[in-house]
């Protein structure tokens, strides 16, 4: 019983270290792998890759000072960050399941449930966000939809060309030729990020093109009438499946 508790004893100040070491190298193994992107703002990137470098050199003092203790060596800079215990572990687990398991990019179901929009909250919706001088097919989802938020009468974008990237929902309420393309706007976190969409008409029925995957959308803009609004609308004249993108959320 006295070698256990010894042995726990031993154990417990290393708890500190492993704990705070996972933290950091969880954090620059986000960054490193471009998973940043889909938790976070990038303009909060570096507050992340701080943080992490800072637990990093903290758990590597944490460590030589557990070295000191046990060869007797005296140190006058004990570090004292926490007690080792339940809380320790309790880190260490979290930080372990955060390099197990792979962030995924918000899909079609979290879109539906928050509600597909064409309209940029408020914090998005600043008029300096428009830029009438882009030519239309060079306009990226969002730009269209900071576009509407500008001026919202969809027959003013009547024959322009379009050109955008997303992932395609299949709205229930939507008829068989249409399907939403969609893309995520995030302004913190993921977990303010909120969906926006334009519907697309096409020559087909949607099912060609799975719920969730990429597309990429050539056409010209139109209006239409969906769930009883005039609603602007791309009439798809050439659809590409592309790969997700590194980083699928708009700014």
């Amino acid at each position: 019983m006295t070698a256990i508790k010894k042995l726990r004893n031993y154990l417990l100040p290393w708890l500190d270290v492993f704990a705070i070491a996972a933290w950091g190298i969880l954090m620059l193994r986000y960054w490193h792998t471009g998973k940043l992107n889909l938790l976070i703002h990038r303009n909060y990137f570096w507050l992340v890759i701080s943080g992490g470098i800072g637990l990093s050199i903290i758990s590597s003092l944490k460590a030589l000072d557990l070295l000191r203790k046990r060869r007797n060596i005296p140190n006058t800079q004990h570090l004292t960050l926490f007690p080792p215990g339940f809380s320790s572990a309790l880190l260490l687990s979290t930080a372990i399941l955060g390099l197990v398991i792979t962030p995924r990019v918000f899909a079609s179901q979290t879109a539906l449930q928050r509600g597909v929009t064409d309209v940029l909250q408020a914090t998005r919706s600043q008029p300096q966000s428009f830029r009438s001088s882009v030519r239309s097919d060079e306009r990226s989802l969002i730009d269209w939809v900071r576009t509407l938020n500008v001026y919202p009468e969809p027959d003013a974008y009547t024959g322009q060309k379009v050109k955008v990237q997303g992932f395609v929902i299949h709205p229930s309420e939507f008829p068989p030729e249409y399907l939403l393309l969609s893309r995520f706007v995030i302004t913190c976190c993921a977990a303010d990020a909120y969906p926006v969409g334009l519907p697309v008409k096409l020559t087909q029925n949607r099912q060609t093109y799975p719920q969730d995957s990429w597309l990429e959308v050539e056409g010209e803009m139109i209006t239409q009438d969906l769930q009883n609004k005039r609603q602007l609308t791309i009439q798809a004249s050439n659809l590409r499946p592309i790969q997700e993108p590194q980083n699928p959320y708009e700014y």
